[in-house]
């Protein structure tokens, strides 16, 4: 896995996780879903509550991603990681995600 897919895939999992949130089917509800449904929002109210948990969850994968290149603090620690993949190969040390990461969550 290379440094760009890593990000992509956590940019991916953002995506996933706010698509299953307000997801209506029987067979797909999750908790948050099923409470976002027994709010009994209007269109736009429903809309607007996407548009900031979309900007909460940007902002949480993101700053993950910074905490782990060394670049943002990850409760109050802040110190650079290297990350392998389960081969052993170097994904990425430090600086190595900051810009990709900043493509994907702010780039849109």
């Amino acid at each position: 896995m290379t440094t760009e897919e890593f990000v992509k895939n956590f940019y991916l999992e953002k995506q996933d996780i706010l698509h299953s949130t307000f997801e209506n089917k029987s067979e797909h509800k999750t908790l948050v879903s099923t409470k976002i449904e027994e709010l009994n929002l209007n269109k736009t109210q429903t809309e607007q509550l996407k548009d900031i948990i979309s900007a909460l969850l940007t902002d949480t994968f993101y700053t993950i991603l910074l905490g782990l290149d060394g670049s943002a603090s990850i409760g109050g620690s802040q110190e650079s990681f290297k990350i392998y993949d389960e081969k052993e190969q170097l994904i990425s040390e430090c600086g190595d995600l900051e810009g990709y990461a900043y493509e994907y969550f702010h780039g849109e």
